[in-house]
């Protein structure tokens, strides 16, 4: 008779050992939990739908972008569920972050885009926020947010001028990149932007310089080129300045606000508040969904951004598109959590997470 460690070492001609048989069986239960969980996966959303939780107003490019994408994503999700688009303006769109991270369900049924400074404003806030930012689960962006400050052509031409002539901007909330970019250029280089809050969004606040209520807006350059592309080929504004790492390749001949750093501390601090370009028209999910959901979510995203038809309503709509996968898009917003200490007070005050100068 041969003893157990022969019979395994020395099985007969064709016949697996017992170890074979073992890691045969094992691997053949895993292939099945694979498959269940695959296809518990694709039954999930069947028959379900997901709301799409916008924190703004409609009007406005992260609107459209948040609607374009509800009409094609679903088909990339396994079950093909529906996307239902919900507006929920408020606070900065701190609103919508409180409630995806605090009352929707944490279950993948939830999407939703909100301000690129919600993670610097996080990091900024005495106490933090209602929500954390790295906690939500990313899943993907569609485009790089560059905004900019415009005037009526009758006001001011440059960013210097704005340094001695007070000149009027519409804006929203305290949270929004509307009223904090213009505000950290009053506090980290003197500029003498008057910011009238009050307005609900950029449609409001650009109706605003209709009106000749105010002389200017700070707003996203997809936003502006798409509602009012009449202004920009009849130059009947001037563009003071563009909020990015780079200048924008429609907006060469526009400065951006690190350009215009006289110091290295004002220009860490200016990197700090442009580095929500980076975070942009971004998508997330509530925190702790299952991560085999979240990969499929982050991977329906990912298919969606080389769907031809969501490519071709994106041209249509003339806006932007540059993709980033969840998952690097989940490290830029940690990054934000690595703001040097010393930075901090300046940057509260400069994104009036403190009261300070305005």
């Amino acid at each position: 008779m041969f003893d157990r460690d022969s019979e395994e070492s020395c099985p007969g001609a064709g016949a697996p050992s017992r170890r074979e048989a073992l890691a045969l069986l094992a691997g053949g239960l895993a292939g099945l939990a694979s498959t269940g969980a695959s296809a518990q996966a694709d039954d999930f959303y069947r028959g379900r739908n997901i709301d799409l939780i916008v924190g703004f107003p409609p009007g406005g490019s992260n609107n459209l972008y948040a609607r374009v994408l509800a009409t094609h994503l679903g088909k990339h999700i396994p079950g093909n569920p529906g996307i239902i688009v919900r507006n929920m303006p408020g606070a900065g769109s701190m609103t919508a972050a409180a409630h995806v991270f605090n009352s929707a369900a944490q279950d993948g049924t939830t999407l939703a885009i909100v301000a690129p400074t919600l993670p610097l404003n996080e990091r900024l806030t005495p106490g933090g926020l209602r929500f954390k930012s790295s906690e939500f689960g990313w899943v993907g962006r569609i485009n790089s947010l560059v905004n900019v400050i415009f005037v009526r052509g009758d006001s001011v031409k440059t960013l210097g001028d704005v340094l001695t002539t007070p000149v009027r901007l519409s804006a929203t909330g305290a949270g929004s990149a509307i009223t904090v970019y213009p505000n950290a250029l009053n506090y980290i280089l003197g500029t003498k932007f008057d910011i009238v809050r009050g307005y609900s969004g950029s449609m409001e606040g650009m109706l605003a310089v209709d009106r000749r209520e105010v002389d200017g807006h700070c707003t996203g350059w997809d936003t502006l080129k798409t509602s009012h592309p009449d202004w920009i080929a009849g130059k009947s504004i001037s563009l003071l300045v563009q909020f990015a790492s780079k200048r924008h390749p429609e907006l060469k001949d526009v400065p951006t606000a690190l350009e215009f750093a006289k110091t290295p501390q004002q220009e860490q601090m200016l990197q700090a508040i442009v580095n929500a370009a980076e975070v942009g028209t971004s998508f997330f999910t509530t925190p702790n969904v299952p991560p085999q959901r979240l990969a499929l979510l982050q991977g329906a995203f990912s298919r969606c951004m080389e769907d031809r038809e969501f490519l071709a309503d994106i041209e249509k709509l003339q806006i932007g598109i540059d993709p980033m996968d969840g998952k690097r898009l989940g490290e830029i917003v940690a990054d934000v959590a690595k703001v040097a200490d010393d930075l901090v007070p300046g940057l509260q005050q400069a994104t009036l997470m403190v009261a300070g100068r305005n």
